[in-house]
């Protein structure tokens, strides 16, 4: 299970990369970006990384999804350089959608990176307190205090002197209280996770005590 948790995982921030170009609406006040609705379900992933794998397992996945993130955009970017065939006519669109500039690509590495370590530490420290019991209380308590750091770092980086002050914290506030509620409402799929891993886990702890 862990190596499908960690394809899950490096795909979906690929996948919000890709798609945080698009901005949606929920009536006239909610404005996100379509990334965020794909990026929020990285956390119970690690949640459940940590819980079942242990610390060093989910920081590795914390690593390996950020190497997978440069390698892309290197890759992103010299495509867009390479010469397009005489009859390509959609350059200009595809740089539209896969470009972005320097501060936003600095801003979602270091809230990505700063924000998922965070998530594993108060995850495993609460584990340490807690034992298996009260999951629920570890899943929502370092996805909401890791969530507030990512949107913080990244609206600050990518979007500081764009805009006034109060329209920073504006828009801080409203992806919070996006991502705020989508913590609470991911806590049985973490359960779920968790209990897959486990059962999992145990099977092949079976089948290789059968084979030894």
């Amino acid at each position: 299970m862990l190596y499908y948790l960690n394809g899950a995982f490096v795909g979906l921030l690929i996948l919000s990369n890709i798609l945080a170009v698009k901005l949606i609406s929920f009536g006239n006040w909610v404005v996100l970006p379509a990334a965020v609705i794909i990026y929020v379900f990285t956390y119970p992933i690690t949640d459940t990384i940590t819980e079942v794998y242990g610390k060093n397992a989910a920081r590795k996945t914390v690593m390996a999804g950020l190497v997978t993130q440069m390698l892309a955009i290197l890759f992103i970017y010299i495509t867009i350089k390479l010469p397009p065939a005489p009859f390509y006519e959609n350059q200009a669109e595809f740089e539209t959608i896969f470009s972005a500039g320097f501060r936003v690509t600095l801003a979602s590495l270091l809230s990505f990176l700063i924000s998922q370590n965070l998530d594993v530490t108060v995850f495993n420290r609460l584990k340490k307190k807690h034992g298996e019991k009260k999951l629920w209380i570890r899943n929502n308590a370092s996805t909401m205090v890791s969530q507030l750091v990512d949107t913080t770092i990244f609206i600050a980086i990518a979007f500081y002197g764009t805009m006034p002050t109060s329209a920073l914290f504006a828009l801080i506030l409203t992806q919070y209280s996006f991502k705020f509620v989508v913590a609470i409402l991911d806590t049985p799929l973490v359960y779920l996770l968790v209990r897959l891993c486990r059962k999992d886990t145990a099977k092949n702890t079976m089948q290789n005590a059968a084979q030894g």
